[in-house]
């Protein structure tokens, strides 16, 4: 089967790059998405979120008919699913429903020989629920349901992506992919579709397999990142400067510590890990404790601003608080589940300080940062009695180190 047209459901920080992507290596591109300001936005050959190279491919393909976003299904052979997975509430029960909604909203238009992708992170197992929200609704088509099917009008695959804010263009080609098949041939015909620009290896597995490695990458990520930050807490009681102490440490040929920051935030790292907490929380021990150890990390990072605040004195006004960065990562717009954000909040809240905010990515503050002011950074310099550097973008790289309070990641 040739694929000619791919659809992509959620056109976000990874949804509108691979739509894109598809584009660029000839494929005609179906962009699906709820917002209808992005919708707009893209078809005007424009952007809606920051990420480097990704402006110019979107004007081309755009304006090539290669790409057109639109909020109603229509057929194609390939269909991928890259919406946000989400949590219910405070116990980190993942939330799917952006998956169903995805689902129920593309099923009407499937055919026999069509692939359907999942490439939300994912709990182990919503590949496999993704698929009875499908044949519910189209009990016309059958859909696998084990390894062993061989006959199938649909092919299912879960295939993750595991790209670097701010360089996804070039890792969406190059990087490689791991390819979970709900069948051995739905692994084949997955694989066919990223061929279409994927440079790197694609690497085949079953649904569930693949799901777990996606989720175990973030985990992994996170373990070293806790290490790092939880050595942060402990030099700071012991009167120990950790970034000495780690390149120190770093010198051993077999160490490679990681830079200790405010947290840990993203779609992925901040989250991924309580999905596999979730599944077995008897014995996820370790992913737990990391999870638990960088959510912790801000609000001592909220204390440690305090204490500078308290050692100022009286002032005769409101101590005013400088925030350099809300993302994050650096040098990206992405602020979600971002630890600069929830220090940002929790200062906001606090009626004793007027807090400013530096974020060079962004235009317009939160709704739930309203109080605050979004100044340059040479305003915050200028006016703050206290800044702490959150997130390292590149315009805060030439800072003086000695009028940062804190600096992180």
């Amino acid at each position: 089967m040739t694929i000619n047209t791919v659809s992509v459901s959620g056109l976000g920080y990874i949804g509108l790059p691979t739509a894109t992507m598809f584009a660029h290596a000839g494929a005609q591109v179906i962009g699906l998405d709820v917002n209808q300001q992005a919708i707009d936005t893209i078809n005007q050959g424009r952007i809606h979120i920051v990420e480097p190279g990704l402006a110019d491919i979107v004007k081309e393909v755009v304006a090539s008919g290669h790409l057109k976003a639109a909020s109603i299904a229509a057929k194609a052979d390939a269909f991928l699913i890259a919406v946000p997975t989400p949590f219910k509430g405070e116990d980190y029960t993942p939330d799917l429903s952006y998956i169903e909604a995805a689902a129920k909203t593309i099923a009407p238009v499937l055919e026999k020989g069509n692939i359907v992708i999942l490439e939300s992170t994912s709990p182990v197992g919503a590949t496999e629920q993704m698929v009875e929200w499908l044949a519910e609704i189209r009990p016309d088509l059958k859909f696998p349901a084990h390894e062993q099917d061989t006959e199938n009008d649909v092919f299912v695959a879960y295939c993750p992506e595991r790209v670097l804010p701010g360089q996804v263009i070039r890792e969406l080609v190059q990087n490689d992919r791991t390819i979970g098949g709900l069948t051995a041939r739905c692994a084949e015909k997955a694989a066919e579709v990223y061929r279409i620009f994927v440079q790197g290896q694609l690497v085949i597995t079953n649904a569930r397999t693949a799901e777990m490695t996606k989720l175990t990458e973030n985990a992994f990520r996170d373990v070293n990142i806790a290490f790092a930050n939880e050595l942060s807490l402990i030099c700071d009681q012991l009167n120990i400067n950790v970034w000495e102490l780690i390149a120190l440490a770093n010198r051993h040929p077999r160490v490679d510590i990681l830079r200790p920051g405010a947290g840990v935030g993203g779609h992925c790292i901040a989250v991924d890990p309580w999905f596999i907490v979730n599944k077995t929380p008897d014995i996820a021990h370790i992913v737990r404790t990391a999870r638990e150890v960088n959510d912790h990390k801000p609000r001592w990072v909220i204390k440690k601003i305090g204490q500078r605040v308290a050692a100022l004195g009286q002032l005769g006004r409101k101590p005013k608080i400088a925030l350099l960065g809300l993302a994050f990562k650096p040098n990206i717009d992405d602020l979600r589940e971002s630890p600069a954000v929830f220090i940002a909040e929790q200062l906001i809240a606090d009626s004793r300080f007027e807090v400013l905010v530096v974020e060079p990515n962004i235009h317009q503050l939160l709704a739930q940062l309203s109080q605050a002011s979004l100044v340059s950074l040479q305003e915050a310099i200028a006016q703050a009695d206290v800044i702490a550097e959150l997130v390292q973008h590149q315009e805060f790289a030439n800072l003086d180190a000695n009028q940062l309070s804190f600096v992180g990641e």
